[in-house]
């Protein structure tokens, strides 16, 4: 059996997040990412196929390149053919970008050494159509030189319960944070200026990008330097931190399976 790496961008303002939701009447199933490719590839198969995945995006949360493996049984598919072959079953908002075949004891979610995401800002009072999918619109102009000064705390190996959520099911709440900054980029189809924070760490824990950017942007408006986000970092107390940011403007924007592994 051929071992299958998947590389999927989606849209996932329509989904209830990434993970297949198993329940036994099928009407009432919720749609999931993982579980419409699931059944793209038992159509092109012939046979049930698990998907395994590097990790899990919640409701609304977006990917350009989330990862995702799966054993074919059928060795005579060359996997570049897995692209237009599973795209020609699936809908509209998931796109399969890459295939490549890997070796057996590959696994998307254990092979991965970091997960980067990129969350989309906007400053003003609205956005085009085409564009509030995909971003939050703040009513105010953020100071990029100053979220970079508090992003610069996150860095290392550093102990994120203040940005857990409640209900977060993590044995540790330790994370490796490869970095993170702020930039600015143009939003399709006007060129328009959003605000863009990336992360990359070995793992996050529940909406804790989401609770980072909130943080970080409610303290930018209310004029915080960096020791105010220091005191929140090292509170290791959810209840200290911002709000959470809303899903859609959260992408998974990479898995990497090149770095150092991180057992933190």
């Amino acid at each position: 059996m051929k071992n299958i790496l998947l590389t999927i961008s989606y849209d996932g303002t329509d989904f209830c997040g990434w993970q297949r939701q198993d329940c036994g009447d099928v009407r009432n199933a919720m749609r999931t990412v993982q579980g419409e490719i699931e059944t793209a590839l038992e159509k092109l198969l012939k046979q049930p196929v698990t998907l395994y995945g590097s990790g899990r995006t919640d409701s609304g949360v977006h990917a350009m390149g989330q990862a995702a493996n799966f054993f074919s049984p059928i060795d005579s598919i060359p996997e570049k053919n897995y692209i237009r072959a599973l795209n020609s079953f699936l809908p509209g908002d998931i796109r399969i970008v890459d295939a490549e075949e890997k070796p057996e004891d590959f696994n998307a979610r254990f092979s991965a050494t970091s997960r980067t995401y990129r969350y989309f800002i906007v400053s003003g009072e609205t956005v085009s159509a085409a564009q509030n999918r995909f971003v939050w619109t703040v009513q105010y102009q953020p100071d990029i030189e100053r979220l970079n000064k508090m992003a610069e705390c996150l860095c290392g190996e550093i102990d994120c319960a203040s940005f857990a959520a409640s209900g977060d099911e993590s044995l540790s709440t330790y994370r490796y944070i490869e970095g993170a900054r702020f930039f600015t980029a143009p939003l399709f189809p006007d060129g328009r200026e959003a605000l863009v924070f990336e992360i990359e760490a070995n793992a996050f824990l529940w909406k804790m990008v989401r609770t980072i950017t909130g943080t970080l942007i409610s303290l930018d408006k209310a004029g915080a330097d960096v020791s105010s986000f220091k005191k929140i970092l090292d509170a290791h107390d959810r209840t200290k931190a911002g709000v959470t940011a809303p899903p859609q403007g959260l992408f998974l924007y990479k898995i990497n399976f090149d770095g150092v592994r991180r057992h933190v």
